[in-house]
């Protein structure tokens, strides 16, 4: 069974910084492309950073400057550095593996996600 399991989320002041943790379990993370989302109060969850099995990333425009999406093979894990918080970040992040024109691929595997409250 696929699961992601996220954390590192938390309350910071605006211009502050977290990294965001993802943990894969039941599926190799380094064989697929694997995305951040983040899902705001009354808003679609939309993709903000992925890479790609070669170390390719990309960015959402809001995000793209402050965000940073790394991982590590050996430990089964993506990170998402997010910098420069702005109260419009806040939203719960979730990860998962990214499909065709940004969706995720694993739907029914969403995990709990990890809170960002970005407020001073």
């Amino acid at each position: 069974q696929v699961q992601f399991v996220e954390s590192g989320g938390g309350l910071v002041q605006p211009g502050g910084s977290l990294r965001l943790s993802c943990a894969g379990s039941g599926i190799i993370l380094m064989i697929y492309k694997m995305g951040w989302y983040r899902q705001a109060p009354g808003k679609q969850r939309e993709l903000v950073a992925a890479i790609t099995t070669g170390g390719d990333t990309n960015f959402a425009d809001s995000v793209k400057g402050r965000f940073t999406i790394s991982r590590h093979n050996a430990k089964n894990t993506v990170y998402l550095q997010v910098n420069s918080l702005k109260p419009e970040d806040t939203a719960v992040y979730y990860c998962n593996v990214v499909g065709t024109s940004g969706s995720a691929r694993l739907g029914d595997s969403w995990g709990q996600g990890t809170q960002v409250t970005v407020s001073s």
